[in-house]
């Protein structure tokens, strides 16, 4: 099946209700859209599509996991990717006048023309808005068995000498607890 199709949604022949579709994602998908943050990412999209008289409701599940790079000591750390969207699909004469004056993100417009909805750009937006913007191990985990300790080692060090440093800083203490 055709990359593209497998994530298209022939929405017209759908009587209005609910109509759910899963799809699964891993790194054959990103392959289109360049180099990402990730490895390794198996993902589970659960769609539930909700189709009224001119407008659909759209509510992806995402589930699954992405290998990351910890922000802090620099080794491969598992991600878990959990998190929900809903999209509001207007069909309107107009789409790209309409979608230009949008303010809100969570609603798309397309033409009363239009016969497929394309879910792969909506599916990697969501995805990569899934992983949050600092990767790091869990508190619990720091120092850990997956932690590199060497880096850590180094930032400790690194955080000494920064305090001590500078005696420009000394005299600042005194206003630290003011109310």
């Amino acid at each position: 099946m055709n990359f593209r199709r497998e994530f298209e949604i022939a929405f017209v022949g759908l009587k209005p209700g609910i109509h759910n579709y899963e799809y699964r994602v891993d790194d054959k998908f990103f392959s289109n859209y360049g180099s990402q943050d990730f490895t390794h990412c198996n993902a589970a999209i659960k769609l539930e599509l909700d189709k009224k008289s001119g407008f659909m409701f759209l509510k992806f599940d995402i589930d699954g996991v992405a290998d990351v790079n910890c922000d802090r000591c620099g080794n491969p750390l598992a991600l878990k990717l959990w998190e929900e969207f809903k999209v509001m699909v207007k069909l309107v004469d107009n789409p790209d006048e309409m979608n230009e004056q949008e303010e809100d993100p969570d609603v798309y417009y397309i033409s009363r023309s239009e016969s497929h909805l394309h879910l792969a750009d909506w599916i990697y937006e969501f995805i990569n808005l899934s992983i949050p913007m600092q990767k790091m191990c869990p508190p619990e985990e720091v120092g850990g068995p997956q932690c590199n300790k060497e880096v850590l080692e180094r930032l400790a060090k690194i955080e000494v000498k920064k305090d001590e440093a500078n005696p420009l800083w000394k005299g600042l203490e005194k206003f630290r607890n003011l109310k």
